[in-house]
């Protein structure tokens, strides 16, 4: 039988893990697979109890829904082909499909959205207030424990705020109130085991509120389904029009001046595109475009003062198939009032893409925080990385006044300057002069790799960086190199001496483990990693990239050419997942055959390492007795001074000469 890709919530993810081997007996709901996407990881269970008969799926593969991943032979022997699974709410009822945990993230988005489908009106004399009972949503498993109640009887809290966290033993996740008001009751205690439908809380809700809640939503719709039943009700008015107005977000501060606009009247934008920047005297935001559409007007110019909720542009949305079509089902949605369109404009773009404003290293680091969905969408508004941001709530859970804290700090203090002011504080240079005079000049963009490389670059102003200078006699390693390359080739293989290097690097940074540690923040101490991962240095045409060779110290050279080869290509397609990008702890850069006889390349940091390669060339060597020509190869060592002493990098360099002469020293 065959083990498919579940419904991740994603339309695509990469296989980061493979858990079983060929051989391995499994258990019913045993992890065989972690997938991994821009915004969580999710291990994928066995359905079946047997044997792993073959792994279809190699680590690093994208993969979608239904994607053959491992096929099992069952205790029958049978291989007939069957798929995993997770149950939304109306395969529950018409199929009782089993159904397993997702991972943390994705539950909450799925959390996010479910109350609004869970959540009754119960009867109530009083005609201006109402008690509605909130219940637990479908979470994909049967029963959870109550980890934590975040909310106490008489606290107003918000649509969406969270109000208990539940937890099974895979994940944890935070169920958000689907209204906004009082909490009379509270209905569970900490500990207790509960289920989809059981009442959490009672909220006293005024008459007005309670008319927005959806009215007996059918258990057997799905979560897309609700979402898009609900969603009209709120955009009944923008979507007939299809004019969306684009206001300032809460940035933390009265007020910030408009810096630059990034579009124009007549200019199509994505959902979570840039729009504007603005800025304070400190420090640079940039304001997303909550939906897809035509830029039609622009309401504020360059250098005018704004504040919350002043318009910048207005978008002709691009109105969704969904919305037209969900009144034709039921006409109990038409009845309920809209809520505020600005909360739906900011909301129905997250649900209907999966891309925000961070970049994808961004997005994965902020997957890893304890937030509520709330907490997610108010930093993918404001361009947050969650990770940055310090927690105030139990067990370190993000809250949405330590976002709103986070912003304030970045607009009103000079240590989290935007990327312009940074730069400038950091070289400490003053202002370009005035070369009107001299012919004047002309502005030309750098590229977006370049200009994201700018803080990483300035940060070795901070390293007392040295170069050690050595050449490596690789003549016979040459001769090796060019025997090997032609079975290489008709393999599709590229076997450069790239590929001898970073072997040879690896075995020695085993040796000296220094080379490849990091000095720790209280720089009292030197933190050693226990695996090599090499970043290799890619010339593209936007710039310099650093992909990453994972594990060079337990892979063959023919295994590490075929993987430069990946790495290379990926790099140039850009095609680079952030995982390809991070936990490097020793760089690789080569001038290749461009020229040049040496050069001092700086170290990455946190890396206190780098080796540069320059072109080889035959050179007349003393061999005792007279000259002999030998190809030999520059190397250029940089470091950094505070881990690494000058003796120790001469001695590492010389090593490595050495390695690179008689390659097979290696096996020793």
């Amino acid at each position: 039988m065959q083990i498919t890709t579940p419904d991740i919530g994603v339309d695509k993810a990469t296989v980061a893990e493979i858990l079983v081997k060929v051989g391995d007996i499994v258990a019913v709901d045993d992890s065989l697979v972690l997938l991994e996407s821009d915004k969580a990881s999710v291990e994928v269970p066995s359905t079946s109890a047997g044997v792993v008969k073959s792994i279809l799926v190699n680590q690093g593969d994208n993969v979608t829904e239904g994607v053959a991943l491992i096929e099992l032979e069952a205790e029958d022997g049978s291989t007939a082909a069957t798929e995993i699974q997770y149950a939304d709410a109306s395969k529950k009822t018409s199929e009782n499909t089993p159904t397993s945990l997702p991972d943390q993230e994705i539950m909450q988005e799925l959390a996010s959205h479910q109350p609004h489908t869970s959540t009754q009106a119960s009867t109530s004399a009083s005609s201006s207030v109402s008690v509605v009972e909130v219940q637990v949503p479908d979470i994909g498993v049967e029963k959870a424990l109550v980890g934590e109640i975040l909310v106490s009887v008489g606290d107003t809290i918000d649509v969406d705020q969270s109000i208990v966290v539940v937890e099974s033993d895979k994940a944890t996740v935070e169920v958000p109130s689907s209204v906004s008001g009082i909490v009379e009751s509270i209905e569970v205690h900490e500990g207790d085991t509960v289920k989809e439908g059981v009442v959490l809380i009672k909220v006293e809700v005024a008459a007005a509120s309670q008319a927005e809640i959806a009215v007996e939503a059918p258990k057997t719709e799905t979560v897309q389904a609700a979402v898009a039943k609900s969603e009209p009700v709120a955009e009944a008015v923008p979507a007939q029009s299809g004019a969306i107005e684009i206001t300032v977000p809460d940035l933390g501060v009265d007020k910030a001046t408009v810096a630059e606009i990034l579009v124009k009247v007549g200019d199509t934008v994505e959902a979570d595109q840039s729009i504007i920047v603005v800025e304070s005297d400190k420090a640079t935001v940039e304001v997303p475009s909550s939906t897809a559409g035509v830029i039609k007007a622009i309401h504020v110019e360059l250098g005018q003062s704004v504040s919350q909720g002043v318009a910048l542009v207005t978008i002709e949305g691009q109105v969704k198939a969904t919305t037209q079509a969900a009144p034709a089902p039921t006409a109990k949605a038409e009845a309920a009032p809209a809520k505020s369109a600005p909360a739906v404009q900011v909301q129905a773009p997250v649900a209907a893409s999966g891309s925000d404003k961070l970049t994808k290293e961004q997005s994965a680091a902020n997957a890893k925080v304890y937030a509520g969905p709330a907490v997610r969408k108010l930093a993918r508004e404001l361009g947050v990385v969650l990770s940055q941001v310090k927690a105030s709530g139990a067990h370190d859970r993000l809250m949405k006044e330590d976002v709103f804290a986070y912003v304030k700090t970045r607009l009103t203090t000079p240590q989290a300057a935007s990327l312009a002011p940074a730069v400038a504080q950091v070289s400490g240079l003053p202002k370009l002069p005035d070369f009107s005079a001299f012919g004047g000049t002309e502005e030309k963009a750098m590229t977006r790799l370049q200009q994201v490389s700018v803080p990483q670059l300035s940060l070795n102003n901070f390293i007392p960086q040295v170069t050690q200078f050595d050449a490596a006699d690789i003549t016979e390693l040459e001769a090796w190199r060019g025997e090997l390359k032609g079975n290489f080739k008709k393999d599709g293989i590229s076997l450069t001496i790239l590929a001898f290097i970073a072997k040879a690097l690896a075995h020695l940074l085993k040796e000296e483990p220094y080379f490849a540690g990091h000095l720790a923040d209280d720089q009292k101490s030197v933190l050693l990693r226990n695996e090599i991962h090499m970043g290799i240095a890619v010339a593209t045409p936007d710039g310099l990239t650093v992909p990453v060779l994972r594990n060079p110290d337990q892979k063959s050279i023919k295994q590490i050419a075929i993987e430069l080869g990946e790495l290379s290509k990926k790099a140039r397609e850009k095609k680079l997942s952030p995982k390809d990008l991070q936990g490097a702890n020793f760089t690789i850069t080569s001038l290749g055959s461009i020229g040049g006889t040496a050069f001092t390349p700086l170290v990455n940091w946190p890396q206190v390492a780098i080796l540069g390669i320059s072109p080889a060339t035959m050179q007349p060597v003393w061999n005792g007795e007279g000259f002999d020509p030998r190809l030999m190869l520059p190397l250029s060592l940089s470091y950094d001074h505070r881990v690494i002493n000058g003796a120790d990098a001469a001695r590492f360099t010389n090593k490595l000469t050495k390695l690179l002469a008689d390659i097979r020293t290696l096996l020793l």
